[in-house]
């Protein structure tokens, strides 16, 4: 009779067992293989000397691999700036940010300000590619926002908007 009781016993602790484990979820852990960087830079000594040689007072240059390409990020003075090179050194396009007009050339300036006299300017975007010089100027007037571009002295409006900001 024991010996019946303890098989039955038995018996039952071995299927719960089975079908605690049948209803586990199994985890499985895959790992990456470590990866070792050799080299210093991002770019050829080409480059590099060309950046350097373009800008001078380049503040914490920040470099990425775009195709064939590389694009730098870096701050001189109060703008941001981003430069395109190709692998020959040479210069692709240039952009940069400015966060207030007193980096904004005095001719530009005053075109835009010939053209708006009451408005105010708030940022301006220099795009340089090639022989060609173009800015983006966003501008705010009493209640409107206004979006203007300046290229070979001529003022040309983009857009214009209500400022719902007030």
């Amino acid at each position: 009779m024991k010996a019946k009781s303890m098989f039955r016993m038995t018996a039952i602790l071995l299927l719960f067992f089975s079908f605690q484990n049948s209803f586990a979820q199994v985890i499985k852990v895959d790992t990456l293989r470590e990866i070792i960087i050799r080299s210093t830079s991002l770019v050829s000594p080409r480059v590099n000397s060309a950046f350097s040689k373009d800008f001078k007072d380049a503040i914490g240059p920040r470099w990425y691999k775009m195709d064939q390409n590389y694009l730098v990020k870096f701050v001189t003075k109060d703008q941001k700036n981003h430069a395109l090179y190709n692998k020959k050194g040479n210069l692709i396009y240039h952009i940069s940010y400015l966060f207030n007009s007193f980096g904004l050339p005095k001719n530009i300036r005053g075109l835009i300000n010939g053209k708006y006299p009451n408005c105010k300017i708030l940022t301006a975007i220099h795009v340089d590619q090639d022989a060609r010089s173009i800015w983006v100027v966003n501008l705010k007037a009493d209640n409107e926002l206004i979006l203007a571009r300046v290229e070979e002295e001529q003022v040309e409006e983009i857009d214009r908007v209500n400022d719902i900001s007030k």
